[in-house]
């Protein structure tokens, strides 16, 4: 049989699986609804592999993307919006049960490597995922290698503060985190929403934010010109510490029209340099990109299988 990578994609709604050649090409991709118990999530995920391997006639490593990380002291699952997840060693019952190791990743770091990878930063040094959805996340990639950190944290951008607050920003939206005015308050898509009601009293979504900004509704623009330059002040900081070649815009909000752009002239201002040579940019693979990344945790001419 030939080899292959398989990546899974382990969301809260919706469990998918992809099968990869060397090339990065697609043999196989499959998808379930995510069951909320932690014995039904393996058996979905052991399924999901065993399709995409008889789809695909190979056999291979498996990498999966998870809403939480590892905890390194304890090798359990932790800090997972997936509850039922949490507390459990599941790289060791998923190795156990398909007979191979299985590495895991956060998703938000799946996303990066990704587009690292064969993506829209690929052959970039060092790049910074951005995750505007939801939620507020990122993860960083260093020469084809996602970066965790000791406390497996690395790249969780969202809950610090809004850098350069204005006197309105203080002290900013209750976060669930236990702080105030956390990026992920202002930046995520409930964070838009919740702005742009707080300064014209309309509730509206983001999808109708942002068709009232390309109608021409001078409100929406308000709205949306208060969020990128937002996203601005808060990525530059990131810039000024981790001065990455490649800043990659995903998550939902991401399909904002024009937003890439409009982001690497708003940060400007607030990078320590006389010129920034960051690029930013929307990613390639869009939705796939979390799987994509989870199959890409093995390199080439490893035995992960």
């Amino acid at each position: 049989m030939k080899r292959i990578r398989i990546g899974v994609d382990l969301g809260g709604t919706k469990i998918e699986a992809i099968a990869l050649t060397d090339d990065g090409r697609e043999e196989a991709r499959h998808r379930v609804y995510t069951p909320h118990s932690y014995e039904g999530t393996l058996d979905a995920i052991v399924g999901l592999v065993e399709r995409a391997e008889k789809d695909a006639k190979g056999t291979g490593s498996v990498g999966v993307g998870i809403p939480g990380m590892v905890s390194p002291l304890t090798g359990l699952v932790k800090n997972a919006n997936s509850t039922w997840l949490i507390g459990k060693p599941l790289d060791r019952d998923l190795a156990e049960r398909l007979d191979r190791p299985v590495r895991l990743m956060n998703d938000a770091n799946c996303f990066a490597l990704s587009e690292a990878t064969d993506g829209a930063a690929r052959g970039a040094e060092v790049v910074f995922g951005v995750i505007l959805g939801t939620g507020v996340g990122g993860g960083i990639v260093v020469r084809g290698r996602p970066v965790q950190g000791a406390q497996l944290i690395a790249g969780e951008w969202g809950h610090n503060p809004l850098p350069w607050p204005r006197d309105d920003e203080r002290p900013g939206p209750a976060c669930y985190c236990g702080k105030r005015g956390c990026v992920e308050t202002f930046l995520s898509g409930g964070g838009m929403e919740r702005d742009h009601e707080a300064a014209t009293g309309r509730k509206l979504t983001t999808r109708e934010i942002f068709a009232g900004e390309e109608a021409g509704d001078p409100q929406a623009h308000a709205t949306v010109q208060r969020y990128v330059e937002r996203l601005g002040r808060a990525l530059a900081v990131l810039v000024n510490i981790l001065d990455p070649d490649v800043v990659v815009l995903g998550g939902g909000m991401s399909n904002m029209p024009g937003l890439a752009h409009a982001t690497a002239t708003a940060l400007a201002p607030w990078v320590f340099t006389d010129k920034v040579t960051t690029r930013v940019v929307k990613n390639e693979h869009g939705d796939s990109s979390g799987v994509r990344g989870a199959a890409w945790l093995w390199g080439k001419g490893e035995e992960g299988g």
